[in-house]
């Protein structure tokens, strides 16, 4: 007599079972639910500290914690009156607060539409050395941002010269024409990654959509216009948040580049509130409100963008 060896059926409701399905239903299930919130608590908390604090009354920042609120609940507004708009020290940030948007601005636009172009170019129009223009952009990303403060500092204050053969003059920009340095030196910093990203992004594009634009006789310039945009929007809102929250947040640039306190942004000041000397620790969660909530908006406003532009590409179909 023999015997033949059984395995255990698998249960019926997993029986056609993808790994896809198990880990959405894994993900979806109360305890991930439950992971969630709590770690968005948990991230939550320093924010909601610093909004508390920068409400509360300069006495009882120095005299006890934010979380005293609970049991003695006291607010005013003259932390952020004192800070936005006194001249005495660690105030008047609305003159930093308007520099830092006259730097962002540009320092956005400027990086992101010329890496548009450029990604478009390298993507769809055939030309000679193409391949090793891609790499040697890709390549740029490597290069630490402090190594090229210096020669670009040069650059700007001296010019260009070879021997005695000038081929750029110096700048010679002074006060708020600065600024134009600031917006060049967060363009070119944020050109090679937005370039690959965008890169990567078109090529993904159908090459029927592009030959039927060119059977219809478009020129690149039209298809660029009327076809890729519309259709790279979600990732172009992503480059813009990370190039915007890059910008705003930037400190070394701005102190390097900007043309003193004509052109000093907020980070500037933040700096020299939490210094060595902490001058103005009181006010700066006021401060530092003051300086997040921008970012926080507009990471808001473009959110649905960002999350389509992190997605693209992630299926087919």
């Amino acid at each position: 007599m023999s015997t033949q060896a059984t395995t255990p059926e698998a249960p019926a409701s997993t029986i056609g079972e993808s790994r896809g399905d198990r880990l959405r239903r894994v993900l979806t299930s109360r305890f991930a639910s439950f992971a969630a919130v709590l770690i968005a608590v948990v991230w939550t908390i320093p924010t909601a500290g610093l909004f508390i604090s920068s409400l509360r009354p300069e006495d009882d920042i120095r005299a006890s914690g934010w979380w005293t609120i609970f049991t003695n609940p006291q607010f005013t507004l003259d932390t952020y009156n004192y800070v936005l708009y006194s001249d005495s020290q660690g105030g008047g940030l609305i003159r930093n607060l308007i520099n830092t948007i006259v730097i962002t601005i540009p320092g956005v636009i400027i990086p992101v539409a010329f890496a548009a172009m450029a990604a478009y170019a390298l993507s769809w129009i055939d030309f000679k050395g193409r391949n090793f223009l891609y790499i040697a952009i890709f390549a740029l990303q490597v290069v630490p941002l402090q190594m090229a403060l210096i020669p670009l500092l040069s650059f700007f204050s001296q010019g260009l010269h070879m021997g005695s053969i000038t081929i750029m003059p110096a700048w010679e920009l002074e006060g708020v024409q600065t600024i134009v340095q600031v917006w060049i030196a967060h363009s070119i910093f944020g050109l090679p990654l937005a370039i690959f990203l965008l890169h990567n992004f078109m090529r993904e594009l159908p090459a029927d959509v592009m030959e039927a634009a060119r059977i219809d006789g478009a020129s690149h310039s039209q298809i660029f216009r009327k076809v890729v945009l519309p259709l790279v929007t979600p990732a172009l809102a992503s480059i813009a948040i990370f190039q915007f929250l890059w910008v705003w947040n930037d400190f070394l640039v701005g102190r390097t580049f900007g043309g003193g306190e004509a052109t000093r942004p907020l980070t500037a000041v933040l700096g020299d509130m939490a210094g060595t000397w902490g001058f103005g620790w009181t006010r700066l969660p006021a401060a530092a409100f003051v300086a997040i909530i921008v970012p926080l908006l507009v990471f808001l406003l473009l959110q649905r963008y960002f999350v389509r532009g992190l997605l693209a590409g992630s299926v087919k179909g």
